[in-house]
């Protein structure tokens, strides 16, 4: 019976393995970033009233997304070139350099949450310096569209 089970395990690890669609994971995730961002913009923008658990949700989704941001699951070899992305052939010439951008936003993302703004004016500091994260990444490691 274990061995029924273990077998079956196996199958269903390697079936969602093969339906994995890595593109469509980090647009996602690009997406959910988008959001969390536009959040904190519309707040630092006077859009929308400063609100602490707000910000800090906001960033901490950004910090949780950007541990999920894992080269190797998300831009495999192969998925430069299959479907609709806009990833730049320079995330695989460079990986190393992406994974340090990567690092990066990661550890800024990180300082935010740590050091959660109490006010605008402090969260306009943070979003200099994590949205400096985006930007940069976005110039070098993605292909603008039209």
């Amino acid at each position: 019976m274990r061995k029924l089970v273990f077998a079956i395990s196996a199958l269903a690890l390697v079936t969602s393995a093969a339906f994995a669609d890595p593109i469509a994971d980090r647009q996602a995730l690009m997406k959910a970033n988008g959001k969390a961002m536009k959040e904190l913009t519309g707040i630092v923008k006077g859009e929308a009233a400063f609100d602490a658990a707000i910000v800090l949700a906001a960033l901490n989704r950004l910090s949780e997304d950007a541990g999920k941001m894992d080269p190797a699951t998300l831009w495999p070899a192969g998925s430069e070139t299959g479907g609709d992305t806009t990833s730049a052939p320079k995330i695989w010439e460079d990986p190393a350099g992406f994974q340090a951008a990567i690092d990066k936003f990661k550890s800024d993302a990180d300082a935010a949450v740590a050091a959660a703004p109490a006010d605008v004016d402090g969260l306009k500091a943070q979003m200099g310096v994590v949205g400096s994260n985006c930007g940069g990444c976005h110039e070098t490691f993605r292909i603008k569209k039209g």
